[in-house]
């Protein structure tokens, strides 16, 4: 049976087990009465007194029958005084057992903590010592590091041996708890330190940063006024500088080179897809008796020019509905907005441009494309084509085809900006069919014709129109009929 003390109060289940027990034992006779009836006696005494007889029931005892005794097992520690032997044991293991002073403890502990503070403090100092590198900084500070190392140990060392023998006289120096934590909040405002000095420094690199970068603004800033006036005073000088005659004939020779390869390459289609040239030549300018064979692709490029060219005497370049004329009229606000125009498209250039169809160039580019490329050509010059140059949708699908003809339509656009920026606007015209050659308004689009005797040529058709920049002249180049070729 366990032990029944005050301080632990036995299981329900047991404590019933042993109240049947000793119930039990009360309603049997004492098998061994003969041999020692007092001490039966005293033990059925003794059980009363404790109160656990549950002996209540008037039953006949059975004569002639031998039962079995059932005793409780003894305790393991009588409640009487215990041996002699027995208590100087326990007095011997009570001393082994005695726990460490408790101000012993403390203080260690306190010293320990502080001493771990230290270390992390030292330990941030050898870090930062490192950027930038300081050789004697960070072996101060590795010195440090070891030595709070080494005193973590110790203490160690004195936990062990005060475990062995807590009587024994210590030397090692442990201070109060109180210095203990003074120390650790010490050490801790060390590490604060530590950490504030490399933000700090952090802080100025940025600062030093932010002033060069002040620095470099403030130059921008003033190079961008520098170029504002310089702008300011090139747009109130764009008449004299910029709205030149010489500029207006820079731009329209790349307007005509464009507009001959653009025109070789269109004849190129043609000739790819079985196309009679001469009888597409007839359709353009019907009955022109060429000088010399071959020059039917004279009248190809007037087809194409002449195409281009068509509403250059209107604002809109006849895409709108109420437009400008340029009939030497045109307000400053026209000419503003026109010359804002070429500007904004000199610098996007026409690529960038054409990524937006709402755009006034793509709107441009579209109406010109099938103006001069109707579906019906376009059906045919591209059917015989090979797979890899078929043309699917549009003239953006060839890309040599429509590289050309975008820098002819681009070259076309900014010297129509460039004529509206002009005060008065720039003037176009063409030259009619049978008129005789003048050199003023005139220019043989071969040039090397000669007049036989004093015959004097007419012309057979416009290839590119004239302009009339005040009282300045940019001949027209015609195609003349009734003229010898000295090629």
């Amino acid at each position: 049976m366990p032990d029944m003390d005050g301080s632990s109060k036995p299981p329900q289940i047991s404590e019933m087990f042993q109240k049947f027990a000793l119930a039990f034992k009360s309603k049997t006779f004492e098998f061994f009465a003969d041999e020692d009836p007092a001490g039966a006696g005293a033990a059925a005494d003794s059980y009363e007194s404790d109160g656990f007889s549950l002996l209540d029931s008037a039953e006949e005892v059975i004569t002639g029958q031998k039962v079995v005794v059932i005793k409780p097992d003894q305790p393991a520690f009588p409640k009487c005084s215990p041996p002699v032997g027995v208590k100087k044991t326990l007095s011997n293991q009570e001393t082994q057992i005695r726990p460490i002073n408790t101000h012993f403890s403390e203080a260690l502990i306190s010293s320990l903590f502080a001493t771990i503070s230290s270390f992390e403090a030292s330990y941030l100092q050898f870090q930062t010592a490192h950027v930038p590198f300081v050789e004697e900084s960070v072996s101060a500070a590795d010195r440090v590091a070891v030595s709070h190392l080494r005193k973590l140990s110790d203490f160690k060392q004195l936990y062990r041996e005060v475990r062995k023998n807590p009587n024994s006289s210590l030397d090692f120096p442990i201070g109060s708890s109180l210095e203990a934590q003074v120390e650790e909040n010490q050490s801790k405002l060390r590490a604060l330190e530590t950490v504030s000095n490399r933000l700090q420094l952090e802080i100025d690199d940025k600062a030093a940063e932010v002033l060069i970068l002040r620095h470099n603004l403030d130059k921008i800033r003033k190079t961008n006024l520098k170029l504002s006036k310089r702008l300011s005073d090139y747009e109130n000088l764009s008449s004299e500088v910029f709205l030149s005659i010489r500029v207006f004939e820079s731009i329209l020779h790349d307007a005509c080179r464009s507009m001959h390869i653009f025109t070789k390459i269109l004849i190129d289609l043609m000739k790819k897809a079985k196309w009679d040239l001469d009888l597409a030549a007839n359709s353009v300018h019907p009955n022109i008796d060429f000088v010399k064979k071959g020059h039917n692709r004279y009248a190809f490029l007037s087809y194409v020019c002449l195409g281009m060219f068509r509403g250059f005497d209107s604002e809109g370049f006849g895409l709108g509905g109420d437009e400008v004329m340029c009939n030497g009229g045109g307000s400053n606000l026209v000419k503003n907005v026109s010359l804002k125009q070429l500007i904004e498209h000199v610098s996007d250039g026409p690529s960038e441009i054409l990524k937006n169809p709402n755009s006034e160039f793509s709107k441009f580019c579209e109406a010109k494309y099938q103006e001069l490329i109707h579906p019906t050509m376009e059906s045919s010059i591209f059917s015989n084509l090979d797979r890899n140059e078929i043309v699917l949708n549009s003239w953006r699908s060839l890309s040599s085809f429509s590289e050309s003809f975008v820098n002819m339509a681009s070259s076309i656009w900014m010297l129509h900006k460039l004529a509206f920026s002009f005060n008065p606007v720039v003037e176009i015209f063409q030259i009619e069919r049978g008129v005789e050659f003048s050199m003023v308004y005139m220019e043989d689009v071969m040039r090397k014709s000669i007049l036989p005797g004093k015959t004097r040529g007419k012309v057979g058709f416009t290839v590119v129109p004239g302009f009339k920049i005040g009282r300045t002249i940019i001949q027209s180049q015609v195609y003349l009929t009734s003229m010898k070729c000295t090629e």
